[in-house]
């Protein structure tokens, strides 16, 4: 037997067979859509806990488990004070792992068919405006490398959008300067290509011929925007320089680490961009993803709107 911890409660066993069939269905779809590792870990967990939910409450296996129960595992859920975004991941990790028992004909029926997920809110994303981005930009001291370093690096960002992730693990070989392109590998192993600008482009090239040498003392490195210590940054490593450079540009509200990613995608619907171009551009896989710019935009026009007109 193995054991898994639930939360707010004793270790609970998991059967061996529960254990074993999770496994089973992570490789699966691993093999079948090449999932991510963090994405695969959050459906094994979820399963798990559905798993000693139901081992503790029924005495019966995951792979057994009907309707009813699994909304007794998700109504307890609720009751325990979990999110309705939560829930809705649990739901989303169980019927991602039923559906893949029909197909292996380990099962004739879905239970979660008929459940319906909770209803979200849609949270807008933090974002900058055009002239905080600009400070945020013109923070650090060019005249260091670190500040060079990083000022190419917040260039590459606000240019792209990209994902902080995707950023630290850039290497030299994936930027074309004769093209002014970056190629970038994104979830699940997915590569697009992304426009960098003239102005990215510019402080990049800056930084290859003036900082990084300098940082790297002549040693070898695959990042292309190395630390001192002559490897690649880590996010939570670059999210702190992000931190220092908008209180150095007196940027006092919340950021995140996906804040200038959100300003990147933002401005460009405020100024008109297609949104599916948008959508290519940030590596989302469904247009739905990227709708939620559209409301950012539209609140920024009733923002406008309400100051400007005189009946606002």
């Amino acid at each position: 037997m193995a054991v898994d911890p639930v939360p707010g409660r004793h270790p609970t066993v998991i059967s061996e067979a529960d254990a074993g069939i999770i496994e089973r269905f992570a490789d699966a779809v691993w093999m079948e859509r090449g999932l991510s590792a963090n994405t695969l870990a959050s459906y094994q967990s979820d399963l798990r806990h559905c798993a000693c939910w139901l081992q503790d409450r029924t005495g019966e296996g995951l792979q057994q488990a009907r309707r009813d129960q699994l909304l007794g595992y998700l109504a307890a859920g609720v009751e325990e004070g979990v999110r309705p975004r939560t829930s809705a991941r649990r739901l989303s990790a169980l019927r991602q792992f039923f559906q893949w028992t029909l197909r292996e004909n380990l099962r004739t029926m879905d239970p979660t068919l008929q459940i319906e997920a909770p209803r979200l809110g849609r949270p807008l994303p933090e974002s900058l405006s055009e002239a905080e981005v600009e400070a945020l930009l013109e923070a650090p001291d060019t005249g260091t490398a670190v500040g060079l370093r990083d000022r190419a690096m917040l260039e590459v960002l606000y240019a792209t959008g990209l994902r902080v992730s995707e950023l630290v693990g850039l290497q030299p070989d994936q930027v074309s300067f004769s093209q002014g392109l970056v190629r970038v590998v994104g979830k699940g192993g997915k590569e697009r290509l992304v426009p960098l600008g003239d102005e990215a482009v510019s402080w990049i090239g800056h930084f290859l011929s003036d900082a990084r040498p300098e940082l790297l003392g002549g040693q070898p490195c695959e990042a292309l925007f190395p630390t001192r210590r002559r490897s690649g940054m880590t996010r939570q490593a670059f999210w702190y320089r992000i931190k220092k450079h908008a209180l150095s540009a007196g940027i006092r509200h919340t950021l995140s680490p996906h804040t200038l990613r959100h300003a990147f995608a933002t401005h460009l619907v405020n100024h008109g961009a297609d949104l599916r171009v948008v959508q290519l551009l940030l590596g989302h896989s469904s247009l739905s993803t990227t709708q939620i710019y559209t409301h950012v935009a539209r609140e920024r026009l009733q923002a406008l709107h309400a100051q400007h007109h005189p009946r606002g």
